[in-house]
């Protein structure tokens, strides 16, 4: 596969980062990942690392060198996570869990699959367009789909923050109904937290993947993103890939979309994953939190 890969995380105004990011590939084949670990609950750092590094391991397991079925695998790999979210804070005796939001897409075939869970965000920029773009689990969201108010009113709706679904809660999340697309030479995938997304406008993000190289671009709106948002910017992360394989594709190219069943946390030999791959994923998890530097 050809394709480059630009990433990069900011603390922010907060007092830590809780946002996560991870990318893999193989020779045919590639993951990339962004949580973000929710303030208002303890530990959401340790749930968005918990979930990126589960994906990572499945993907690290099935990619030989491709994923058989990458809509089945964003479906497990996502409902593994969970479920070991909720067993350490189990292990922990917490007196809540740790949650996430979380945003996966996996490029294979020339071709995007993607979920998410949350307000992080995917956007497939072609030719200076954003031809796909993944829509929130929040409150003001489904008043924007009913027609209630308007896209410009929700970014300051007093709801705007207000979450129906994340991955560590009491209720089992229930991802979008995974999404594919195929890809254009030049297409850019972008995935990233609403720390990112939320203070820039859409003619910002696209004027800067426009005019300048992947990584610089990223990097651009990553600080602008964190001056716009001011000493209260949240944790800023994303994670981005430029393709370059393929020929031209119609710009209005329709998503198709496969529907899952909705996650089972407990039922993990329906998710195909063992205690064991959840026991070592929480012991790895410990020592890469031990060689991050504090």
């Amino acid at each position: 596969m050809n394709f480059v890969i630009a990433h990069g995380t900011r603390i922010g105004g907060r007092r830590m980062n809780q946002d996560r990011e991870g990318h893999w590939s193989t020779g045919d084949c590639l993951l990339m990942v962004v949580a973000d670990g929710m303030g208002g609950h303890p530990h959401g750092e340790v749930a968005a690392d918990i979930a990126v590094l589960m994906i990572g391991a499945a993907f690290e397991r099935e990619a030989r060198p491709r994923i058989e079925d990458p809509h089945a695998f964003l479906f497990r790999a996502i409902g593994a996570a969970h479920a070991a979210i909720l067993r350490e804070a189990e292990r922990r005796e917490l007196s809540d869990t740790p949650r996430t939001v979380l945003v996966a897409c996996v490029v294979q075939d020339g071709t995007a699959y993607w979920t998410h869970v949350g307000d992080s965000r995917l956007y497939v920029v072609r030719g200076g367009r954003v031809v796909h773009r993944t829509r929130y689990h929040t409150v003001v969201q489904e008043l924007v789909d009913s027609g209630r108010i308007r896209e410009e009113a929700a970014m300051t709706h007093p709801e705007r923050n207000r979450l129906l679904q994340c991955l560590g809660g009491y209720q089992t999340p229930r991802p979008d109904p995974t999404s594919h697309a195929r890809l254009a030479k030049d297409d850019v995938v972008l995935l990233c937290s609403d720390g990112f997304w939320n203070p820039l406008t859409q003619r910002q993000i696209l004027h800067s993947l426009m005019t300048r190289e992947l990584a610089p671009a990223i990097e651009e709106l990553a600080e602008l993103a964190e001056r716009r948002a001011g000493p209260s910017s949240d944790n800023i992360t994303v994670v981005a890939m430029s393709w370059g394989e393929g020929g031209a594709l119609s710009a209005d190219a329709e998503v198709e979309h496969t529907a899952v069943q909705d996650l089972t946390a407990t039922d993990l030999d329906y998710l195909r994953v063992s205690d064991a791959d959840i026991e070592k994923a929480i012991e790895e998890l410990k020592i890469a939190l031990r060689k991050r530097p504090q």
